[in-house]
């Protein structure tokens, strides 16, 4: 009777530690849930991006400030001189080459129709020293200024487009043979903060965007500019 009395103990007791550890396995499982669903949603979002969204208003005001500016002289010199007072070709260099920085531009609406991206000259001495302007030949630079396009051709990078330099400081275009051409290695999407690849000069587009800037040429009665500018 002694015997039967210790073995049913035992198993009560077992039965008891195995119910108070799934008890406790329970409460701590239900105690891991109530922090992450309770707790966790009663703390406020981190203010992430204050700073770079006010750098972004401050980047994007300046940029419409220098646009602004450039196709109001544009679209006064297009008419003086009978270019396309319609549309034209902007080119903001301030900006990153990772960023859609080509413009082709509705004068007449005053606002962008269709943006791509656009190389610059990679330079003598290589990216490591930063973009850098210049008329110089064999300089392997930008260089600013108004542009008339004059007509197409076929050359190293298949279509391209003749430019004549209107400005002192890119009056040596054509000598430079820095012409309007599409390369390959430029994609039709922005990928800053990575740079594109570089020309030796030329304001290279993708292969895409050139057949759009492809269609307004096609369409105009009259010379189109482009204006580099920074």
């Amino acid at each position: 009777m002694e015997m039967n009395m210790l073995c049913i103990y035992k198993k009560y007791m077992k039965f008891l530690i195995k119910r108070s550890l799934v008890s406790l396995l329970l409460l701590a499982t239900l105690s891991v849930l109530g922090y992450f669903f309770l707790y966790k949603t009663k703390i406020a979002p981190a203010k992430t991006g204050t700073n770079n969204t006010a750098k972004n208003k401050n980047d994007y005001a300046a940029f419409a400030l220098r646009l602004k500016a450039k196709t109001t002289q544009i679209k006064k010199f297009a008419s003086v001189h009978n270019y396309n007072i319609t549309h034209c070709f902007m080119v903001d260099m301030r900006m990153a080459s990772g960023e859609k920085r080509c413009f082709i531009y509705n004068l007449a609406k005053d606002s962008i129709e269709l943006s791509g991206l656009v190389a610059q000259g990679c330079g003598r001495e290589g990216v490591q020293a930063g973009i850098k302007f210049s008329n110089t030949v064999n300089s392997l630079c930008t260089s600013l200024g108004r542009y008339r396009v004059g007509n197409a051709y076929t050359g190293k990078f298949g279509l391209a487009f003749k430019l004549y330099g209107l400005d002192i400081t890119n009056s040596n275009a054509e000598s430079r043979v820095v012409v309007l051409h599409a390369m390959g290695c430029i994609p039709n999407y922005e990928i800053v903060p990575q740079p594109i690849c570089e020309s030796w000069g030329c304001p290279a587009v993708s292969p895409i965007f050139l057949q759009k800037i492809k269609r307004y040429l096609d369409n105009t009665q009259k010379p189109m500019l482009l204006y580099i500018y920074y």
